[in-house]
């Protein structure tokens, strides 16, 4: 039986990670589309090999060297996305067909970006006010740019949390959302 699928997103520092241990506490198979990311970094021959060619020894494996770069020039951060995203989505598809349980939930930063909430039974988005996230991860504002509206991407899911107070709050929260996605795929 094929698991009830969601993709968890929001803006940098709002509490993805956390949202996802959630849905951990709650019983769902977790994955972090940033872990098979990394993961890319550290074992993909054709993604160190690219960046190797593209950037130099000094890159592969290096996160901190590649931020520096495509922070700072759109274009390589494009072709850096082209090169790591579809790989991320051929990893998720088939962590999802593997998974053995009645959830999967999945963090996905730039779900709505890379128009990726299709391939999902729900959305949920984690919010959290700009001064609660720079204090979780200091200034950002320049990597948000590119990426859609926290307001807009509200509209666009089926369920919405503002992570700005505690972990036992955001467990009653996902404890809901997970009850009712199970309940309507029991339906």
């Amino acid at each position: 039986m094929r698991p009830v699928t969601v993709a968890i997103t929001g803006g940098i520092a709002a509490g993805k990670s956390e949202a996802l241990a959630a849905f951990a506490r709650q019983g769902a198979a977790t994955s972090s589309s940033d872990e098979v990311v990394r993961d890319l970094h550290a074992n993909d021959e054709d993604v160190r090999s690219a960046i190797r060619e593209r950037w130099g020894d000094d890159a592969v494996g290096n996160r901190e060297r590649i931020g520096e770069i495509v922070f700072a020039d759109r274009a390589e951060l494009e072709w850096l996305e082209q090169l790591l995203h579809p790989k991320t989505r051929e990893a998720m598809d088939r962590w999802l067909k593997s998974v053995n349980a009645p959830l999967a939930a999945v963090e996905i930063p730039l779900l709505y970006e890379t128009g990726g909430e299709s391939r999902f039974d729900a959305v949920v988005v984690i919010t959290a006010p700009a001064a609660v996230r720079e204090s979780r991860r200091g200034a950002f504002a320049d990597r948000e740019v590119r990426l859609i509206p926290d307001e807009e991407k509200v509209e666009r899911a089926d369920f919405s949390f503002v992570n700005d107070g505690s972990r036992e709050a955001l467990d009653v929260f996902v404890a809901g959302v997970v009850e009712k996605l199970l309940s309507s795929s029991a339906a």
